[in-house]
């Protein structure tokens, strides 16, 4: 079992595309949130739970979970989302724990957008941070996402401010179109590679 690393990024900094490269590398890598989404589907418990929680509509008679209907519950609803964090989050960590103790690489991925909201960085054994200029940030999702900038700032406010993560990481990989990744990301592919060996 190697080092465990978790890389996180607000919206828009380009933290999937950094673990693209690290993926390209061989490094074993754990989507947390697309993990997240598979666990409210495959975990009786957190199925139960989230049907507690939020009524039978939460999913269609087919067993998917009624996306649309679950963000209309806790989109803007603070307490709401809360409660959706507390039920999700404790199955993802558990799982991402078990998935990483199987690996066998030097160290292993793991990308999570509320890494540091969440606390799960705590198991890991350290943290990148990806940070881009806000304002290229705006511009990505404006682009990728084709939406307005309001709904962009929007969505950052709810993020942690990267001047607190930065406080939290141990590591931070700047994706400002102006220093070059690779060469950023090797450097601490190969710091991981010998002390995770």
């Amino acid at each position: 079992m190697g080092l465990k690393v978790g890389i996180t990024g607000g919206i828009g900094s380009g933290k999937s595309y950094v673990a693209e490269i690290f993926k390209a590398l061989g490094v074993p890598f754990y989507d947390a949130d697309r993990e997240a989404k598979d666990i409210m589907v495959t975990s009786d418990t957190v199925r139960e739970d989230l049907k507690q929680a939020f009524g039978e509509a939460v999913y269609f008679a087919d067993g998917q979970l009624n996306r649309a209907y679950l963000s209309s519950v806790v989109f803007g609803d603070e307490r709401q989302l809360q409660r959706l964090n507390s039920i999700v989050h404790p199955a993802v960590i558990a799982h991402g724990e078990a998935w990483s103790n199987r690996q066998t690489y030097p160290y292993s991925l793991k990308e999570a957008a509320l890494l540091f909201e969440s606390g799960s960085y705590k198991k890991l054994d350290y943290t990148i941070l990806v940070t881009a200029p806000e304002e290229e940030r705006i511009a990505r999702v404006m682009k990728r996402d084709n939406a307005t900038r309001e709904q962009v700032l929007a969505r950052i406010s709810k993020q942690l401010p990267d001047s607190e993560k930065r406080e939290i990481a141990d590591f931070i990989i700047v994706n400002d179109g102006v220093q070059p990744l690779l060469p950023q990301v090797l450097e601490l592919h190969k710091r991981f590679l010998e002390e995770g060996a």
